[in-house]
């Protein structure tokens, strides 16, 4: 597969009911989102390390197509000088992210929304994510929300790297235009709506719909998660673009 469908972790309280059926075990959450999504961006991994342990557990609950995101560690994103974040991006990748093994899919390293463009810095900081771990091909993604990254020379960076821009589909953070020449795309959509039962009107599914066809058509993997907005209709967007795409039960 492609195209990796998904929301952002699996344990979310108003899910069960509206998507998990009432009484299945938190246990077996995972297993269950993996056998109608197609992704999942874990979270936890921004604010502590994980052990291999729950990589590997992880990894064989969902079937061999589903892929995780992995959210790159606050001790490395957070800090006043990116280019400084050497130690803390070794220690995220020792953490186990291996036992994930071909169900891993991209780290997406998520910036403060403050955080202004320094090329220098930037540059430094995109050196600094390697290509492979223990023989793993590594994908990496940036998540820029400040509008100062709205800058030819910020996405030149990221092609000469080989690293994605996340596109935001947000009422707060402007996506950036940045998929020409993108190693992969990564879409974040945020906009939900609480009032419509699948968070986006038919139209928004559908026009997203016709840009995922056209990135394959490229050649290009696509990871798009529904994360944020309103997040109890997360996984009935995800459905209705998996069925769009006609990917239910891949």
């Amino acid at each position: 597969m492609t195209v990796h469908i998904g929301v952002g972790g699996w344990t979310y309280a108003p899910w069960r009911g509206l998507f998990y059926p009432e009484g299945l075990p938190h246990a077996r959450e995972l297993a269950y989102l993996g056998e109608r999504l197609t992704a999942t961006e874990i979270n936890a991994t921004f604010y502590r390390r994980q052990s291999p342990a729950s990589f590997a557990k992880w990894r064989d609950a969902v079937p061999d197509h589903f892929r995780f995101a992995v959210k790159g560690s606050r001790y490395c994103t957070t800090r006043r000088n990116l280019a400084e974040a050497g130690e803390g991006v070794a220690n995220f990748m020792a953490q186990g992210l291996v036992e994930l093994g071909p169900k891993l899919g991209p780290i997406n390293w998520q910036l403060p929304a403050a955080k202004a463009f320094d090329p220098d810095e930037i540059g430094a900081f995109l050196a600094l994510l390697p290509t492979r771990q223990e023989g793993m091909i590594l994908q990496h993604a940036i998540e820029a929300r400040h509008e100062s990254f709205d800058d030819p020379a910020f996405f030149a960076l990221c092609r000469k790297a080989g690293v994605a821009v996340v596109l935001a589909d947000s009422p707060k953070y402007a996506a950036l235009n940045a998929t020409e020449g993108a190693p992969f795309i990564y879409a974040r959509l945020q906009n939900a709506r609480a009032e419509l039962e699948q968070g986006y009107a038919e139209g928004e599914l559908e026009a997203w719909k016709e840009r995922i066809g056209a990135w394959t058509v490229e050649g290009r993997e696509i990871f798009a998660f529904f994360i944020n907005g309103a997040k109890e209709r997360a996984p009935a967007a995800a459905l209705a673009l998996l069925g769009k795409l006609a990917l239910q039960g891949a």
